[in-house]
């Protein structure tokens, strides 16, 4: 898949670290002109990221826009309806668990912040997007759900895992939707990946039982992810339309 996607502008949203920094990264080295590198607060990841996509060949720009409130989100919007570089792949990575809170914790501003941040944001970041991909007579939308969506998250998640099923559900329809327009949704659906997300969010012990039920005896990597996010934008995954990938080293299996 080396160089298959030469001339061609991604967007990658939440790409300052994590899945979102391994997947612009490996665009760029599947030949992507262009990598537009979203974030919120982290700034010096975001430039390291940047680094690394032009050292690959590509050109970077850094977008900041925190997706967690109407206004971040909007502000992003616009800015891409205004853009001269029309999007060829939409990576819609941005989410977080945000904060781990069981029902009667959870207040209806934390709510709120974990489904604009999970399914608001890409919900609407793929309808400014998509019209320029049907016009253009193709293009490429990831969704990043989650293992949760499958079983319910663990304790203090029970919002995050709604929202990550939401995200599977959008992959399905939109595929429907736009299929017959070129344009070929899909998601990737991580379990438990060693990275800031479960240093925030995970105890090690926590980790350690992941790692003790999971067949592949250890946790993914961001570039594992990100790996299955540039196939499934390549000729290769050609017949592929609204499936949620499972990357979870046989944890949890259809």
């Amino acid at each position: 898949m080396e160089q298959e996607q030469r001339g061609k502008t991604a967007l990658v949203t939440g790409a300052s670290r994590g899945i979102g920094a391994a997947t612009a990264i490996a665009l760029a080295q599947s030949g992507a002109r262009r990598i537009l590198i979203h974030y919120n607060s982290h700034r010096s990841g975001a430039e390291e990221v940047a680094v690394a996509v032009r050292r690959a060949g590509a050109e970077a720009e850094i977008i900041q826009a925190d997706l967690g409130n109407l206004e971040g989100i909007h502000g992003l919007v616009d800015h891409l309806r205004s853009s001269r570089y029309p999007i060829d792949i939409l990576v819609n990575n941005a989410g977080s668990l945000v904060e781990r809170a069981r029902l009667l914790e959870m207040s209806e501003d934390l709510y709120d912040r974990v489904m604009n941040l999970n399914v608001k944001s890409a919900w609407l970041i793929t309808q400014a997007v998509i019209p320029q991909m049907v016009e253009r007579g193709g293009g490429f939308v990831i969704f990043v759900s989650s293992i949760a969506a499958r079983n319910g998250g663990g304790p203090g998640a029970t919002v995050y895992a709604a929202a990550k099923a939401a995200v599977s559900s959008f992959t399905k329809g939109l595929a429907k939707e736009f299929a017959p327009r070129g344009v070929r949704v899909n998601a990737v659906s991580p379990g438990t990946v060693d990275n800031y997300f479960h240093q925030q969010f995970s105890t090690r012990q926590m980790l350690d039982s992941v790692v003790a039920a999971t067949p592949a005896g250890r946790l993914g990597t961001n570039e594992e992810v990100a790996d299955t996010i540039v196939f499934l934008c390549s000729h290769a995954a050609r017949f592929i339309y609204g499936q949620t990938i499972e990357i979870n080293g046989g944890m949890f299996m259809i």
